[in-house]
This record gives C-alpha cells, sequence and structure tokens, in this order.
C-alpha cells in the first residue's frame, strides 16, 4: 500500500464532516483499496471557467463537502483580495443530491470570513443566479449545479460581478481562485468546514451575514424575462393567442417548473405538463441522461404531445438554463421531432434582430464557433454587429452591447442585460409567445423556419 496516498487519505477522513462519504472513505482505507483511493486522492478537480464539475464521492478527485469547503473559503479570500469595498455573494442550488448542503455550508463559511451572502431559500434556477448579481450589483455570485451532467455528478458555477459584468468567470480570475483553494487545501489544520450536518435550508438561525434572497428579486427577473420575450414576439403579443396554442412542458426532474409554470401563466399560456418528470428528482428516474438532447430524453414529452395534439413542446434541463423545443412532424414515428439548436437560435436571433430594428436599437448578435453561420446573414441584413466566440456562455455574454446570443448546445440569452448567461426560461417563454402569434396567422414554427432559410439561406452543420 502507497504509504503516502494512504496518509492523504486519512487526513482527508480526519476533516470530513459527511458522515456518508465518511464511511465510504473508511472503507476503502480499511481495504488498502488502491486503485480506488488513487482515483480519488491521485488528483484534485480543476477549479476552470466552468468551476468545478464532478462525481459525488470522498476525496479532492470528487465533489464532497470537504472540496466544496476549500472552494468557497479559497473564493471568499480572493474577493477579500481584489474587491476595493466590501464584496457580497449570491448562491443558489439546484435539486441534485448535496446542491443544499454544498450552498448552505458555501454560505457559512463566506460569511465567517466578513462576507455578506445572500442565499436563496430553495432551489432555484441558474438563470436567476445571474440575475439577482446583476439586478443587485452583487461581486460574485455561486450556482451549485451540475446541469445536465449523470445523476451522480454536481458542480460549483461560479460569476463576477464589476468589471466582469456579471457572467462566468474567465482567466485570470479562475487561476486567482484557484490559487487560493490550493492554499486552503495544503493546510492540514483547515478545519473550517462545519464538522455536524448542514443545517435545513430555510432553517434558523442563520448567520449574522446570510440573508435570503429578496422575494422581490423573483419578481423583478419574472418582469425582464416577460418583457423581453414579448419584445421578441412583436411588442405586444396576445393572451388570447396565447390560451389557442397548446403546449407540453417537461422540467426534466430539475428545476424550471417552480419559475416557469407562474410566468406562463401570467402571460396567458396553460401548460400540459409531462408528470413524471416536472418535479426536481435527483436520480433523475425517467432518463438515463438528463439532457433533452440525448436520445430519448425527450420521449415521454413525446407521448404527451400526441396525446394533447400539441401545437409545441418546451423542454428544459434539470437547472433551467438550456432549451429544447420540440414542433409536429407527420415524417417522424414519434409525430414530433426536436428542433437543432441552430434551428432555435436562428428563431430568436431574427426575432431580437427584427425587434432591434423596431426600436432602434444599435448592437450585436452573436454565437459560438461551433454554431451555424446563419446568425451573421440575419445581422448583415438588420445592420447589427456580428461577433463568433469560442464556445460557452462566460465568453457570449462578455460580446459588448449583446442583444442576443446563443450556442448551439440549447443555450440562449434574450435578455444579456439583465441576465448575463443562457436563460431556458425566457427563451422558453419568447419561443411560446412567437409560436402562438404565427399560430394565430396559420403559420407554424416549421413554415417560419422554412421562410428564414429562403431568406437567409441553407446553411449545413455537423
Amino acid at each position: 500500500m502507497d504509504a503516502e496516498l494512504l496518509a492523504k487519505a486519512k487526513a482527508w477522513l480526519a476533516q470530513d464532516p459527511d458522515p456518508e462519504t465518511r464511511a465510504e472513505l473508511a472503507a476503502l482505507i480499511k481495504a488498502e483499496n488502491e486503485s480506488e483511493l488513487h482515483s480519488r486522492f491521485g488528483t484534485r478537480l480543476a477549479f476552470g471557467t466552468a468551476g468545478l464539475r464532478g462525481e459525488l464521492g470522498a476525496g479532492p478527485n470528487r465533489m464532497n463537502r470537504v472540496l466544496v469547503g476549500q472552494a468557497a473559503l479559497g473564493l471568499a479570500m480572493y474577493l477579500t483580495e481584489v474587491s476595493d469595498e466590501q464584496p457580497t455573494v449570491v448562491i443558489g442550488f439546484d435539486g441534485r443530491k448535496n446542491s443544499d448542503i454544498f450552498a448552505r455550508d458555501s454560505a457559512e463559511i463566506i460569511s465567517a470570513w466578513g462576507i455578506p451572502v445572500l442565499l436563496f431559500e430553495s432551489q432555484t434556477p441558474t438563470p436567476l443566479v445571474a440575475f439577482t448579481l446583476k439586478h443587485l450589483g452583487l461581486s460574485a455570485g455561486v450556482m451549485v449545479t451540475a446541469s445536465h451532467n449523470p445523476p451522480n455528478d454536481n458542480g460549483y458555477k461560479v460569476y463576477l460581478g464589476g468589471a466582469n459584468g456579471g457572467s462566468q468567470i474567465v482567466s485570470p480570475a479562475d487561476k486567482q481562485i484557484s490559487a487560493h483553494i490550493e492554499q486552503v487545501a495544503r493546510n492540514i489544520e483547515y478545519g473550517d468546514i462545519p464538522r455536524e450536518p448542514a443545517s435545513e435550508i430555510g432553517a434558523p438561525p442563520l448567520e449574522p451575514l446570510i440573508r435570503f434572497v429578496p422575494e422581490e428579486v423573483r419578481a423583478a427577473y419574472a418582469k425582464a424575462a416577460t418583457d423581453a420575450a414579448a419584445n421578441l414576439a412583436g411588442g405586444n403579443p396576445s393572451a388570447t393567442n396565447a390560451a389557442a396554442l397548446r403546449i407540453t412542458y417537461t422540467a426534466m426532474h430539475g428545476v424550471g417548473w417552480q419559475t416557469v409554470e407562474p410566468l406562463f401563466r401570467a402571460s396567458g399560456f396553460d401548460l400540459d405538463v409531462v408528470d413524471e418528470q416536472i418535479k426536481p428528482d435527483a436520480t433523475f428516474a425517467t432518463v438515463a441522461f438528463p439532457n433533452p438532447e440525448e436520445p430519448g430524453a425527450m420521449d415521454l414529452a413525446f407521448t404527451k404531445a400526441r396525446a394533447t395534439n400539441a401545437h409545441l413542446i418546451i423542454a428544459n434541463d434539470p437547472d433551467a438554463d438550456r432549451l429544447a423545443v420540440g414542433i409536429p412532424d407527420s415524417t417522424s414515428p414519434e409525430g414530433y421531432r426536436r428542433l437543432t439548436g441552430d434551428e432555435v437560435g436562428l428563431i430568436l436571433g431574427h426575432a431580437a434582430a427584427v425587434a432591434a430594428n423596431r426600436t432602434g436599437r444599435q448592437g450585436a448578435i452573436a454565437c459560438s464557433i461551433v454554431s451555424s453561420s446563419a446568425l451573421q446573414a440575419v445581422a448583415t441584413r438588420f445592420g447589427l454587429d456580428f461577433k463568433q466566440t469560442l464556445t460557452g456562455f462566460k465568453w457570449i455574454a462578455k460580446v459588448p452591447n449583446l442583444i442576443f446570443g446563443y450556442e448551439e448546445a440549447l443555450g440562449y440569452a434574450i435578455d444579456p442585460g439583465n441576465t448575463p448567461d443562457k436563460d431556458g426560461i425566457s427563451a422558453a417563454l419568447a419561443i411560446a409567445m412567437l409560436a402562438a402569434e404565427l399560430n394565430a396567422q396559420g403559420v407554424t414554427l416549421e413554415g417560419h423556419l422554412d421562410a428564414l432559410r429562403a431568406e437567409f439561406g441553407y446553411f449545413a452543420n455537423g
């Protein structure tokens, strides 16, 4: 047995406050399972521009309370180092296993470092964290989520305010935060992680520097999302047209529904939901891989849509920052097909350009380098700037004067000035409003796409 490896494992065990990962690690140490210990301790999850993301389990190469505690303290140290004024952090979490615990641990550790924290009181979609940071002018944001990763994964996404504009971190911030995290990890006396189970989210007492996110923030997000979607749908979409559109919705076992339902209802939509997938479920019981891009992930939505003869299917991924759209297709065995990310990007990008032309707004529309070049043709037609960026909304959201941005992996920002990240909820409302207005004119989304292709050209992607 490698003595150094065993020493690392025992040192980790001594500071692990989680009874589940403690038991897992103690069993591996007792069995002297060198291969499994090496898998967990041979390296550590790297903190980069995507923050942290990985499989749940014990050790520095897994997601767990020790690693998250180190990340939280490292982030707090970084913010203290770079901030001229008192920093403030917002923290949100989704419905994955341990997301609430990681969020509460982070809030307690960051606040113990002297930094005020705004903590979401319940599960929340990722876009609301980005919106809250920008809306309240905060220093940083943390979202505990692994988005559409496999069920046993979790992650830690970081946003920065100030010059970063509220979007996800990029270099050199990621390297600077990582250096502080590694400094914390090297300190074997590190003991700031709570050793008792984290208190339940929403249950007192809270630390003096921890407050819950004000309820008005959700209301402000709903107004901003509705205004942005209505703008893309022509400025004043009809509630009567909305009521005539039959929509099937799935949250893919995620946290989208609690925000989607009141938002759509207020705009006149009545959604038929996929009951088996509407509530958060950390096991993702009905899908092998909770990503609407994956084959089979939308099968239950297709079944529901056939039963209700739906005009439109809307699917969010588990943290609701992505949007999948399904439309009727008589040539498909399912009776429906999922639009590609590039097709939805063309529809929304064109609508954003039309809206900018109508209101006299100048700015840029943008997509990643692996997305369709059709957006450039739209920009040229409407006299807007066009930018291609590296993949990821950490780059797209930083385009100056951004009006609309998208990436082919089902990510869309229709309101980047308020939510500087991809947002599957506001984009869903925009698509629904557009579809309702087209439906009232006797035009389908497929027919609308055909008209756009005829005007801007046919672009092949693979």
